[in-house]
């Protein structure tokens, strides 16, 4: 969600550096932002409301300085202002914090500071942090009888402080007076990257310092770090012990997080997809059999996912029934805690997320792993909260992914299912042929004639208020999928039916030229889902057919390959190219929908 990066080293352009670094995060989606710049002795607090991508960093004339560290917020506590961006500094302006996430007591804490004489200029709960934080380090001074603020008392206010919040968060601190800056992490993501000569890094994801290096080390749960010119010292905030931390290179390059000769990232993303299934199949074997002998050996398997990665959970339940002949239970990540009585020891919980940091699915792995199941996980980013947490994880290979609507993971993820059901059915060998052939015949899908095809359709409906998306059998839930893409980025109203639910309410939302998007398989649904399209045309809608082959009910074919159980792959992949096309014919930002964010860290 917010961005976050910090840096501390030799350069004297920190302010410049962060703020650079601060552009490449603006895909996480915000509405302000903030820079702080500490030069050892005074800090300078800049904030603006807006976005920051066409701002030149040189006309905020920041002070030189070695330390910095700036922010983007995505509102939650307080309306969008200036007063409410970040950094926030604190009554005495000793304390500059920023945050990501939200302290569920603030309310609380605030009125305790306000009684002992902090004021607050904000709405934001991050306040009640920095002054909590002012108020430890006040109250260590003067039980050290020193005006001059050290690295240990530093450190103490801040442990003294979090010991005192409830909630998840990511906290990055810098004190007047001081040269260090402290971060830490309670399930939202911070990672620190490890520079050259001394320089540190400290963001919410990699891209924001990726150009600078290519090494990182992780805080987990509960984990915080200094850094000065000693370095980072990671400690462990229950136990109070230094920790060793493993420092890891990252195998993406910088330029596979950049648009290159693309538009926008949405476009970029899905062509790249002729590459990331294929990138995605191309799993260890035993990786793919271990895993699928966990799920035979569950008692009870839970795949849980939000969003996009929710109906993609769905897709996996019908591909499991299938292929496998096995029950698989599917929740949402919000909604599985109201189910943890039915978890035991032995049952397993397959978590689905592009970015790995999905504070609900995150949850849900907690809540399983307190009841004793075991955890494995499906994700893009190695390294992050899910995979560190996970007994076993399948990664995606699908490498960056920065537009807020997800494309490539979400096939990715499509395709890993599929390949983990054939394995439990012992055909793993047949899975990878199917998925294998798929993956070509999609090459053979994205080229420019194909997407000036569907752009044309996209100019046809480009207007309408409502639209429907109806699918059955493994492609109900790509309905519903279809219509989370076409609601990110065209702002279209639109929603996805089981073809068989239609009779039961639904047919009453169709009028004179409404647009339904039927998804057609070859498969034993065919004959009933263009039954349902006859229904919805008979009732006037304009019918846009996904599917093999033409159908006389069809107003417009957007053609797919024939490819069995992998037809929930191809099949959502035009679909994602019309809503990329809406967005743009409706003058949307596909990469930035509005309200939305990448990567949603905080319930």
């Amino acid at each position: 969600m917010c961005g976050i990066i910090a840096y501390r080293g030799r350069k004297k352009t920190a302010g410049n550096l962060v703020l650079t670094g601060l552009k490449k995060l603006e895909y996480r989606g915000y509405d302000s932002w903030g820079v702080a710049v500490n030069d050892g002795e005074s800090i300078s607090v800049c904030k603006k409301t807006g976005k920051i991508g066409e701002l030149n960093i040189a006309d905020l004339k920041l002070p030189r300085a070695s330390l910095a560290m700036a922010h983007s917020r995505w509102a939650t506590h307080g309306g969008v202002t200036q007063k409410n961006a970040h950094p926030h500094m604190s009554s005495q302006g000793k304390i500059v914090v920023i945050h990501n996430g939200i302290i569920e007591n603030y309310l609380e804490l605030k009125k305790k500071l306000v009684k002992k004489g902090h004021t607050f200029h904000s709405e934001t709960d991050t306040e009640v942090a920095t002054n909590l934080i002012e108020e430890e380090l006040t109250l260590a001074l003067k039980k050290a009888r020193q005006s001059e603020v050290s690295r240990e008392l530093l450190l103490h206010a801040v442990q003294s402080a979090l010991a005192q919040l409830e909630g998840r968060y990511a906290f990055l601190v810098m004190a007047e007076g001081c040269d260090a800056l402290v971060a830490a992490r309670r399930g939202s993501p911070l990672i620190v990257g490890v520079g050259e000569k001394g320089e540190y890094f400290v963001a919410s994801d990699i891209p924001a310092f990726r150009k600078y290096t290519e090494h990182v080390m992780y805080l987990d749960d509960e984990e915080l770090v200094i850094i000065d010119d000693k370095g980072a010292e990671f400690i462990d905030m229950r136990t109070q012990k230094l920790l060793k931390k493993r420092i890891i290179k990252i195998t993406w390059k910088s330029d596979d997080a950049e648009k290159g000769d693309f538009p926008h990232f949405m476009i970029k993303e899905i062509m790249e997809q002729k590459e990331t299934i294929q990138r995605a199949i191309n799993q260890e074997p035993r990786l793919i059999q271990r895993a699928a002998a966990m799920i035979n050996k569950a008692f009870g398997t839970y795949f849980v996912g939000c969003g996009t990665a929710g109906k993609v959970s769905m897709v996996g339940n019908y591909l499991f029934s299938k292929i496998a002949h096995k029950h698989i239970n599917v929740e949402f990540g919000s909604e599985f805690p109201n189910f943890r009585h039915f978890i035991k020891k032995g049952s397993l919980l397959l978590a689905i997320s592009q970015s790995g940091e999905t504070a609900d699915t995150l949850e849900a792995m907690e809540v399983a792993r307190e009841k004793g199941a075991k955890l494995m996980t499906l994700v893009n980013v190695e390294g992050s909260s899910m995979d560190r947490m996970a007994d076993l994880s399948i990664y995606l290979n699908a490498g960056p992914e920065k537009a807020v609507a997800s494309t490539k993971a979400t096939t990715a993820q499509m395709t890993l299912l599929t390949l983990l059901a054939y394995a439990c059915a012992d055909r793993l060998d047949e899975g990878r042929k199917l998925l294998i052939e798929t993956a070509a015949k999609i090459n053979d899908m994205l080229n420019p004639r194909y997407e000036a095809h569907i752009r044309a359709i996209a100019k046809k409906i480009d207007k309408v208020e409502s639209m429907y998306v109806i699918g059955r059998g493994m492609n109900y839930p790509m309905a519903l999928e279809a219509a989370i893409k076409l609601q990110e980025v065209s702002y279209i109203h639109a929603e996805g039916f089981a073809g068989g639910e239609l009779k039961h309410g639904p047919l009453a939302l169709i009028s004179k030229g409404t647009p339904c998007i039927a998804l057609v398989a070859n498969d034993e649904t065919r004959a009933e889902i263009i039954s349902n399209a006859t229904e919805v045309k008979a009732r006037g809608a304009y019918v846009i057919g996904v599917g093999p082959q033409n159908e006389d009910v069809f107003d417009e074919w957007i053609r797919v390959p024939d490819v069995g159980n992998a037809s929930p792959i191809v099949t959502t992949i035009p679909v994602q190219i019309l809503a990329y096309h809406l967005a743009l014919l409706r003058k949307n930002n596909p990469d930035m929908p509005r309200n939305l964010a990448k990567s949603v860290t905080v319930k």
